[in-house]
Order: structure tokens, then C-alpha cells, then sequence
């Protein structure tokens, strides 16, 4: 039985471990914080991911908790509604809010469960060091005894720590988008009606474009807030919660609409994630005994990273499967068989960072007028990128059982 040491506990770490065991490998997975994130912000289940999360016996789960949200809709300076897409109207997952629709954490706990709760999890620790040998990886911790293991699995996000230690530093993979987004908690009285509201503010308090999205969860008045903005990268401390709710506070000082009761209620808040946004580009997700998984090797799409990590997980079990265990054999097959895949949803709408925040009022409305007209537009879908087509690119392999010979 091949042991395998997945960092990072979230979607691809999780997805991971389920095919493992159903394969016959024995996963161990090691989490940073000290239990499974709860909180973060709505994802998207698009495409070929479907498939997968059938075949893992979660889709009704999944459906269950879906947040309810059927379209997104933008807002002028006033917070009235000027153009709205919805759900559907460039496919059940080609518009910029897919059919399927879940909180990060919901989906979290859904793919525990199935993993199995008796899956083994090192909580509240990180690899330190990782050495490969001819039989396997010696892997040290920070306050776990070492251990050994036959395989090593870095799905452990953008900033990836198992990537540092045995590729590179980020400076050689990630590519820099231009922005920070924000997500946290939030009730509001607006009466949302089940759609995605996102108000624009230009250029002010020593950034450029900001934005401020409300995804609604139901009907309840709870919503996950997202606060973004355009800016050169600022100097904070990154592990000071404080000092990230005190920037926040700083660049939307003054701004109307709903955001002083948004930043009334991040001050409260200590279910903040907050990030300089990257696009992650590796040559070969494998070195070695060690491979990447969902944002580790491919981060920094839009509105694909939880496909693109379900789907991934899928076909690195498989091929592990296929090949015995044998990862020479295994990792070039896992990364061809993903890689035309990731390259078609890695590819990013016109605008950029600056149709996401416009930088002046002019460029608000420029966007939003866009907007209205783009569900009416020919080859409206290529201008979202293509994810329809892009989304249902691959087809999953009938990996068979791994035997137990």
C-alpha cells in the first residue's frame, strides 16, 4: 500500500484523499490551521467537475447547500441596478455565476465526510523539510516527529509551501495580478433576491479601482462580503489579522452605500481571508516523488479553481491507480492529461484587473454599460473567456479499481 502525505486539507487536498483510499493508497494529510476552514467564500462547480462530484456520490449534498444564487447583478454610484447576467445565460457554466453554487467551507465538510472521518489529518503543522531518497521522502515538521512517505502531494494553495521547498520561491511561479480581494461574513437589510450585487468606487485613499460584492446565502440577510482592490503590493504584516482589517478600513474610508456597516462588521470579524491575487505557472507539476494539485500548480483563474482541483484530483488518483503506484509512470500522464484542460480555463476575460475595478467613475459606468448589452452581444461567451466549452474540456477517464495484488 503506497503512502501518500497530501498538504493542505481543502477542496483538491480532500478530493484527493477520497479517490486515494478508493484506490487502495493510504493518504495522510497535514493542515496548517489547527481544524477544517469553515468559512471563505461562494465557489462554482462547473463543467467536467460535475462529473466528478457525481461519481463521488456528493451531488445531491452539493445541491443541498447551494447558496441560492441565480445571476449577478452590477450597481451604479446610487446602489441601483443598471445590468445583470444570470446563471444560465451563457450555459450552465459559462457565465460569471455557474449554475452550481456553494460556500467554500460547506463543500469542505461534504468532502471530509466522504473522505472518510477517520482520515488522517496532522492539524495546526507544516512541512518543514522534504528529502527525497530511492525508497521514499523524509518529511520533517515543525511539531510533528518526522515521518516517511512514498508520495507527497502539495495541495496546499497559491502560496504553496511544498512548492518553495521543492521547486522554487514563489517569484519563479507566481505571476502578479495587480490586486487584493477580501471575504468575510456579513448580514445586510438590502433585499438581495437571491442575486450577486457588485457596487464599484474609483480610485481614492491611495489605491486605484475598488469593489464591493455581496453574495447572498438564501434568504436569510447573511451574506459573504468581498472587499477588492487595484493597487501596487503594500507592506503589512500578512499573519496580522488586525493589520489587514485596518487596511481594508483605510482604502474604503469614506465610501458610501453598504460599506461602512461591511467594515463596522469586519472589525468583528475574525473570519477574514485576505490575499494578493496571483496566477500560478509551472512547466511540470511533479519533481521527483513530489507533485501539484488544484492552486499549488494551476491558480489564479476566474471562477475555475474548484473545477479544475475536483477534476485534478480525480485524474492523479486515477492515474496512480493505472500505473501500480509508480510515479514515474504516473505524474508525466497526470500532467498530460490535465495540462490542455488547465491551459483553456486559465485564460482570463479582456480587462483585466481593471474591468474587475475600473479606476474612474467613467470607467464605472463604461463597464456597466458593457455589461447590459453583453448577453446580447454575438460571441458574448468568448468574451467571457469561453468557459462553457472550456469548463467541459476533458472527460474522465473509467479509472478501475486499484488492485490489491
Amino acid at each position: 500500500m503506497n503512502t501518500v502525505l497530501i498538504s493542505g486539507a481543502s477542496i483538491a487536498g480532500l478530493s484527493l484523499a477520497y479517490w486515494l483510499r478508493r484506490h487502495g493508497f493510504e493518504p495522510t494529510l497535514v493542515e496548517r490551521s489547527p481544524a477544517l476552514r469553515s468559512g471563505g467564500q461562494a465557489i462554482d462547480i462547473r463543467g467536467t467537475a460535475r462529473d466528478a462530484v457525481e461519481r463521488m456520490g456528493i451531488m445531491d449534498a452539493v445541491k443541498a447547500h447551494h447558496t441560492g444564487t441565480h445571476g449577478i447583478a452590477w450597481l451604479d454610484e446610487q446602489g441601483k441596478r443598471v445590468a445583470a447576467m444570470g446563471g444560465d445565460d451563457f450555459g450552465d457554466s459559462g457565465g460569471i455565476v455557474a449554475e452550481i453554487e456553494i460556500l467554500r467551507g460547506d463543500l469542505v465538510r461534504i468532502l471530509h465526510e466522504a473522505a472518510g472521518t477517520d482520515l488522517e489529518i496532522l492539524y495546526d503543522t507544516v512541512i518543514t523539510e522534504i528529502a527525497e531518497s530511492a525508497e521514499g521522502v523524509k518529511v520533517t515538521f515543525d511539531n510533528t516527529p518526522p515521518r516517511s512517505f512514498d508520495l507527497v502531494v502539495g495541495a496546499d494553495g497559491l502560496r504553496s509551501g511544498v512548492r518553495a521547498l521543492t521547486f522554487g520561491q514563489d517569484k519563479e511561479f507566481v505571476r502578479d495580478l495587480g490586486y487584493y480581494t477580501s471575504y468575510f461574513p456579513a448580514r445586510t437589510e438590502l433585499d438581495l433576491d437571491g442575486w450577486e450585487v457588485m457596487y464599484n468606487l474609483p480610485a481614492g485613499n491611495g489605491v486605484d479601482g475598488r469593489v464591493a460584492v455581496l453574495y447572498p446565502l438564501g434568504n436569510t440577510g447573511e451574506v459573504r462580503a468581498l472587499l477588492g482592490f487595484v493597487s501596487p503590493e503594500l507592506a503589512y504584516d500578512r499573519r496580522d489579522l488586525r493589520a489587514q482589517k485596518e487596511l481594508l478600513a483605510d482604502v474604503f474610508a469614506g465610501a458610501g452605500w453598504e460599506i461602512p456597516a461591511l467594515l463596522d462588521q469586519l472589525r468583528r470579524t475574525d473570519d477574514l481571508y485576505f490575499a494578493r491575487v496571483g496566477e500560478v505557472q509551472v512547466d511540470h507539476w511533479y519533481r521527483g516523488r513530489t507533485v501539484l494539485l488544484g492552486d499549488s500548480a494551476f491558480g489564479g483563474s476566474l471562477g475555475m479553481g474548484t473545477s479544475m482541483a475536483l477534476v485534478g484530483a480525480y485524474v492523479l488518483a486515477g492515474e496512480l491507480a493505472a500505473a501500480k503506484g509508480d510515479h514515474h509512470v504516473a505524474f508525466p500522464r497526470y500532467d498530460s492529461e490535465m495540462r490542455e484542460y488547465v491551459t483553456m480555463n486559465m485564460k482570463r476575460p479582456p480587462g483585466g484587473a481593471g474591468g474587475f475595478a475600473p479606476r474612474t467613475r467613467r470607467g464605472i459606468r463604461m463597464r456597466n454599460r458593457f455589461m447590459r448589452l453583453l448577453p446580447h452581444l454575438p460571441g458574448s461567451g468568448k468574451m467571457l473567456g469561453g468557459m462553457q466549452k472550456a469548463a467541459n474540456s476533458i472527460t474522465l477517464k473509467p479509472y478501475a479499481p486499484r488492485s490489491h495484488e
